[in-house]
């Protein structure tokens, strides 16, 4: 049998919960994330935080993962938010529009570039 390739830690604190994930998520291993998600709303945890630091890969079947959860935690009052997440999946997120997920709007160390200043204005020579 191989080896798993994706831990989940959890630490509660009352009515919230840290989750931290390593390693990949994908087909295999989202089913993994779904069920230890699900387990906390069950468990009475309504603020969910996802650490995402040392995820190496996140595939559609976990982004579905984290959307359902997101659904689920709302109906039951609460919320689920995914913090640090790799450069890489933040910008995959970003492309699917699903940066609602990010604890904040902007994940840390993904600033936006500075404003560009506009053009001179160029008048045509007649």
């Amino acid at each position: 049998m191989p080896l798993p390739q994706l831990t989940v830690d959890r630490h509660d604190r009352r009515t919230r919960t840290l989750i931290t994930l390593v390693g990949e998520i994908d087909l295999d291993s989202a089913p993994l994330v779904h069920a230890s998600l699900e387990r906390c709303l069950r468990d009475g945890i309504r603020t969910i935080d996802v650490d995402l630091t040392l995820v190496t890969f996140c595939d559609c079947s976990g982004l579905n993962t984290f959307l359902d959860a997101a659904q689920q935690a709302t109906v039951a009052g609460g919320t689920l938010r995914l913090r640090h997440p790799p450069p890489m999946l933040a910008r995959i997120f970003r492309i699917v529009d699903c940066e609602f997920l990010f604890a904040s709007p902007r994940p840390v160390g993904d600033a936006p570039a500075a404003p560009r200043p506009a053009p001179p204005h160029r008048s045509a020579a007649r």
